[in-house]
Formats: C-alpha cells, structure tokens, sequence
C-alpha cells in the first residue's frame, strides 16, 4: 500500500491492443506549486498536489484517456466561491500568507470541485464521444471474476484548513475480460455539505467502445442527521445517502482504425491464456 507522497511507483499492464499505466510519485515542491497556479491563474492550488501522478489508458495505436490533476484543476470555477460558508474567508487569507502573496485574495471555488471526466488522448486519432442509452453493467461487475490488475492513484487532497477535506483520486481494476475505472472527487464540508463527483468508465475486450457514465451527488450535513456521523467520512458509504444532482451517460467510441476491434479480442486472449 503507498504512504501519500513518499514511495514512487510506476506500473505497465497489457490488456490486448491497450496499454494500462499507473504512475504515482512525491507531492509537487512548493516552489513548482505556486509556478503552476501561476500558470493556471488560480490564487491556491491543494495541499497535496500530485502534479506527476497519472492512470493513462493508451491503445496501441496511440489514441485513449488519461486522468491528471492539472487537467481535473482546470475544471475548477477559478472566478468565484460557489460555496460560501463561515470559514471561508478565513481560510482564503491564511492560503494567501502561506503563498507570500501581496494582493487580495481573488474569489474562486477553495473546494476545488471539478467535474473533470478525464483527458482525451491522441491527435489524429481519438475518441468519438456520443450519448448513449447503454449502462455500465453493474451486476457484472459483482461477479467474482479474477482480479489480473489493480491500481489507485491520488491525483490531489485538501483539508481545507482543517474544516474537512476535498480529494480526487482515480482506480482502475482488471479482469480477464474487462476493466473498469472509477475517479472520484470527494468534498466534505465539515458541518455544511458533502459532494460527490464519480466517474465510471468501463470497458469489454470485444467491444470497440468504453462507456462513461458521470454521476454528481450532493447534500447538505443538515438533512442527513439520519445518517451516522461516522460514514461521512467513508465516501462508499454516504454515497447511498446523498441525492444525485447530475447524471451524463456516454460512449466513446474508437475511431476507424484497420482491425481495431479484432486486433484488441485477439491480443486479449493471449493475456488470458497467460493469467489463468
């Protein structure tokens, strides 16, 4: 299991024509941290930024997705708070001592939600992105089938000035037939809200698709008095409580590429026969 920010890893996993990577290092230097919300023209990014962090999903033929923090902040509301509470302004001036920042503090969203749903990969090449009626197959995905990789990768965390925590991460699980992925930003506002922002995609050998299906829930502390207290903090279990706000169900398709389809069912089955 890493320890946040201290042990680097970097994996490779074949799944027929595709190519799995999970990489994970330290957390960003302050220095290269201010540099980059420079860039990005953003007063603050989180404490723990994962800047080199990356879970890319490449097809051998270049096209594909990837999730990253830089792209997932890009996401953020960088003009005004969308949420305003009590510790808000606190908190905002403290961020702007620590950053020896001069001037004001500009109004942006200090809990970094992001509806980020990953990077598109590839130039000539990429994903045709289409709305679909089809769903990610869940029950399916409960079946005990075997586990040939798995992978997670945290992408940033905040605590948000010890008033809760905002945290995207990203995890990837491989079976012989199949993969699925699942990245989630998770905000928890201590006494206020929480927000739930997940990403699934989810992709069979034979198919010569993903589906993406992107889901935002969303409640405020005050109407969960019926929950325990202690499952705010487990994000796979409050989820069931907190009402969706947000629902988007795509299919990105592969584009026309000689025997993408075959070549990928084909390779696939070499890497079965391997694992099992």
């Amino acid at each position: 299991m890493m320890i946040h920010g201290f042990r680097s890893s970097h994996q490779d996993f074949s799944f027929g024509a595709w190519t799995l990577t999970a990489s994970k290092t330290h957390i960003m230097k302050s220095a290269d941290v201010e540099k980059l919300a420079e860039e990005m023209r953003m007063p603050a990014l989180p404490e723990m930024m994962f800047g080199d962090n990356v879970l890319r999903i490449q097809h051998s033929s270049g096209f594909g997705i990837e999730f990253n923090a830089t792209d997932a902040l890009k996401c953020v509301n960088k003009k005004q708070g969308m949420l305003k509470v009590a510790c808000a302004e606190e908190w905002q001036e403290s961020r702007a001592d620590s950053e020896h920042s001069k001037e004001t503090v500009k109004p942006y969203d200090w809990t970094y939600t992001t509806d980020y749903k990953g990077t598109l990969l590839g130039d000539n090449l990429t994903f045709k992105v289409v709305p679909t009626t089809d769903r990610i197959d869940t029950e399916k995905l409960k079946t005990r089938e075997q586990i040939m990789f798995f992978d997670e990768v945290l992408l940033f965390e905040d605590e948000l000035h010890d008033h809760g925590v905002s945290s995207l991460s990203v995890k990837i699980r491989v079976m012989p037939s199949s993969f699925f992925l699942l990245l989630r930003f998770f905000l928890r506002v201590d006494g206020v809200m929480i927000r739930m922002n997940d990403t699934r995609l989810y992709h069979e050998g034979d198919k010569n698709f993903m589906l993406r299906e992107y889901t935002s829930r969303e409640s405020k502390i005050t109407n969960l008095k019926h929950v325990p207290a202690t499952l705010y903090t487990e994000p796979n279990e409050i989820s069931q409580y907190l009402p969706v706000t947000e629902t988007m169900y795509e299919k990105l398709e592969f584009p026309e590429i000689p025997d993408c389809k075959s070549a990928a069912s084909t390779d696939n089955t070499k890497v079965q026969s391997k694992l099992t």
